[in-house]
């Protein structure tokens, strides 16, 4: 048994090491990201906004006062207790309680609860004054991705979705992980802002609630479902400042990353020149009729943005998610049981709803399902088959 025991120990010891050898090497080749985590991270994320500067002192100022109490208030105590201990010989005595002591222990808290409501009512008010903003930009949220929409200010009429960058996604399923400082933050498309100017920040959802924030901007607002909230920041720096939904919203919840890119005035105005150009370009015409191949390339990218996280790049699905290759749905011939289900959802929430796409991607994406892997149906929706599906 002795024998076997140190057999067990040193094996786990050596499991020890090895792991502890292999965390250290895997620490050595992420860095800190600008902007976002950093390694062995302790403090609040460097603030670049002045709200989050003020939370940083108001935090300071918080502990500093609440370390002094502690500090007093268990130091008076454990010297009561090593001072008069009955072991040294003293008795229990009852004391009269002067008014001054009363007085004292009702007033001197409650001065101390003043001073420390007054400077967090300053910085809660400023966190919620969002007029004269020079931008304003809807967030909503969704299982599991965010769409932007700016509604007022230079970019008016600007709208997207941002998206966890597939190669993350892919390096999450498989296990097989690069090390990167970015992983599981990288999307598709950032939020674009222009430094020094007044964003606010209209949140809302499609279907559960979610959370808008980013720890260097000192932000996080809920976005819920029926309701509008708002928020607001000044970036007083450039560069690339990054956040999650921090609000649990389903399995998905660690693929919903904020990617908030922060540039000149200049950069922005070319920004959303670009912007607008690349919509004017895809803007489609519903009533265009499509070749079936044409409709089906033009879906597999629709499908890869936002339907490969949940169903495979195969069709196959996982767990609870229904597959489409071979699904009775997916291949009927009657066309409105999938367009209602894309346009609507089911199952409660747990197929959601996919009307910010537009006509045609939704038709597209649609055809590609019933023209993929073994849906060989040779069947075609056109996009005016959705918008008649949507009055």
């Amino acid at each position: 048994m002795r024998t076997r025991w140190h057999s067990l120990r040193d094996a786990a010891t050596l499991l020890a090491l090895g792991a502890g050898a292999w965390t250290s090497v895997m620490a050595q080749k992420v860095n800190d990201l600008p902007g976002g985590p950093a390694v062995n991270q302790l403090n609040f994320a460097p603030p670049v906004t002045k709200i989050a500067e003020e939370q940083h002192w108001l935090h300071w100022f918080m502990m500093a006062i609440c370390a002094v109490i502690f500090v007093i208030v268990f130091g008076v105590m454990f010297y009561s207790i090593l001072k008069h201990r009955k072991s040294v010989g003293h008795k229990s005595q009852e004391l009269a309680e002067p008014i001054w002591v009363e007085l004292g222990w009702t007033i001197v808290p409650l001065l101390i609860v003043i001073g420390m409501a007054l400077p967090a009512t300053k910085v809660l008010v400023a966190q919620k004054d969002t007029t004269n903003a020079d931008l304003t930009i809807k967030a909503t949220g969704m299982q599991w991705k965010w769409g932007y929409d700016y509604i007022k200010g230079e970019g008016e009429g600007i709208g997207f979705l941002s998206t966890l960058d597939n190669s993350h996604r892919v390096m999450s399923d498989s296990g097989k992980l690069t090390p990167t400082d970015d992983y599981l933050l990288k999307v598709d498309n950032p939020m674009v802002v222009p430094v020094g100017k007044k964003v606010r920040i209209i949140t809302t959802a499609n279907d559960v609630i979610h959370a808008w924030m980013v720890p260097a901007f000192g932000v996080k607002q809920d976005a819920i479902p029926g309701f509008v909230r708002d928020t607001w920041f000044r970036a007083e720096k450039t560069g690339d400042f990054y956040g999650q939904c921090a609000e649990l919203c389903g399995k998905e919840h660690a693929y919903m990353p904020i990617h908030v890119k922060v540039v000149t005035a200049e950069e922005y105005t070319a920004w959303v020149n670009e912007q607008k150009k690349a919509m004017a370009a895809k803007a489609d015409d519903p009533s265009k009729v499509w070749a079936l191949t044409d409709l089906v390339k033009r879906g597999e990218s629709v499908y890869a943005a936002n339907c490969a996280a949940c169903h495979q790049a195969n069709g196959k699905g996982a767990g609870p998610i229904k597959a489409l290759d071979g699904s009775a749905l997916v291949v009927d011939a009657d066309k409105g049981k999938i367009i209602n289900v894309l346009l609507n959802g089911q199952n409660n929430g747990a197929m959601p709803a996919w009307k910010q796409l537009s006509d045609t991607e939704l038709a597209a994406v649609m055809t590609y399902a019933k023209n993929s892997w073994s849906n060989k149906t040779d069947q075609i929706i056109q996009p005016a088959e959705v918008q008649a599906a949507r009055k």
